[in-house]
């Protein structure tokens, strides 16, 4: 195949259904396409694309899960999630979080944080609703805010002293009266910030001055660095208790990325709207699997912080890797967004020539939305010699 006139063809749709032709691949999956393509032809690739922890997960959650095996935890599980990983995940967000929610009733195994996400839109929105989104953001928010009947809507944020924001102006710029529900992400991916306590009280004070429903995905809370740290929206407006769902997994925190297991915590209406949702598709996370999670939230942290340390040389290591180059250091996740504005060229080109050129596999930052063009996001969840041979690719290549 030409490589210069690989394109992602739509869906061919007939008599099927209407809303598959507003879906799209994410980034990660178009470039991963790309990759193939040139692979097939012998070129020599070094991805520092994804965002997929590189440390096995570790052993005592592994033994978890085999000890729950052995002893015939294979049956269906509670289609809410089992009561020992509900009341786990509710002890963890009292604990790490400071959030008090009811396991019976306010609590929701998922499986993985993108069923959560997925849930929480299809239980909120009507045919027409628009989702404010920060722009940009990780790009596959976007799909299931459209089979959900909705309709996206861009927050635009700025750069502002080495870091992406958003502002009551940019907030109240996007707001209309279909707006129903603001997504957040912090630490937010793809950009590496964490957002602030008083960042956090605007954006909620906007949603309660707006009467929005909020998601917050919260994935990366354990990955920040500095004096950067993780609040939970909720813990700064508690007011908007009864319009917020929380979503978190294990894949970031624990590498347990394969394991697709999660949770959402909320009001009770919403959790019960959300498991009438997840009942119509996936039943839920497998029993020994669950038996695994509670044991990775209840057992020793070590390793949470182990991993911590590991990301924080990384993040070192792309920031003095790429001399000459401005590198906008994250602030919590994975990942590092590269500014190439000076350039003057799209992102997607660059990005592309990188790849084409010299080897090395990055996400062009206007894959997340408009206001990350003129940047790339460069992952570090990949360490070892991969992470350095794909750094001394991509100095060679910006320094063209």
């Amino acid at each position: 195949m030409d490589y210069d006139v690989f394109v992602l063809h739509p869906i061919p749709i007939d008599s099927g259904a209407i809303r598959i032709s507003t879906l799209q691949p994410t980034a990660v999956n178009a470039i991963l396409a790309e990759m193939r393509s040139l692979q097939a032809q012998g070129k020599s690739l070094v991805s520092l694309m994804r965002g997929e922890p590189d440390f096995p997960t570790p052993a005592h959650i592994v033994e978890a899960s085999i000890r729950a095996l052995r002893d015939g935890r294979t049956s269906y599980p509670d289609n809410r999630g089992e009561k020992s990983f509900r009341e786990v995940a509710a002890r963890k967000l009292a604990r790490d979080n400071h959030l008090t929610f009811d396991p019976g009733s306010e609590v929701l195994a998922t499986t993985g944080a993108t069923q959560g996400e997925y849930a929480a839109l299809m239980a909120m929105l009507n045919e027409g609703d628009e989702v404010l989104l920060p722009d940009p953001v990780y790009d596959a928010y976007q799909s299931p805010v459209r089979m959900a009947g909705g309709r996206v809507k861009s927050v635009r944020s700025e750069i502002r002293e080495g870091r992406f924001v958003l502002t009551e102006e940019a907030l109240e710029r996007s707001w209309s009266p279909a707006a129903k529900v603001i997504v957040l992400n912090t630490p937010w991916n793809p950009v590496g910030t964490v957002l602030r306590r008083d960042e956090l009280a605007t954006i909620t004070a906007f949603c309660e001055r707006r009467n929005l429903f909020l998601i917050s995905d919260e994935i990366y809370e354990t990955i920040t660095y500095g004096e950067s740290v993780h609040v939970s929206p909720l813990r700064v407006a508690p007011g908007l208790r009864d319009r917020c769902v929380l979503v978190n997994s294990l894949s970031k925190t624990y590498s347990m990325t394969g394991w697709r297991v999660g949770y959402c915590a909320g009001p009770a209406p919403l959790i019960q709207a959300m498991f009438l949702v997840l009942a119509q598709s996936s039943r839920g996370p497998a029993t020994f699997i669950q038996d695994a999670a509670a044991e990775a939230l209840t057992g020793p942290q070590d390793c949470v912080a182990s991993m911590r340390d590991e990301y924080t040389r990384r993040r070192a290591q792309v920031i003095e890797g790429l001399p000459g180059v401005r590198v906008m250091a994250p602030e919590g996740g994975f990942f590092a967004m590269v500014d190439v504005r000076e350039t003057q060229a799209p992102s997607r080109e660059i990005r592309r020539r990188l790849m084409r050129e010299h080897g090395v596999v990055v996400v062009e930052g206007a894959a997340y939305g408009v206001g990350g063009e003129g940047t790339l996001r460069v992952s570090f969840a990949s360490g070892g010699e991969n992470l350095a041979r794909g750094l001394e690719r991509l100095r060679e290549g910006l320094a063209r």
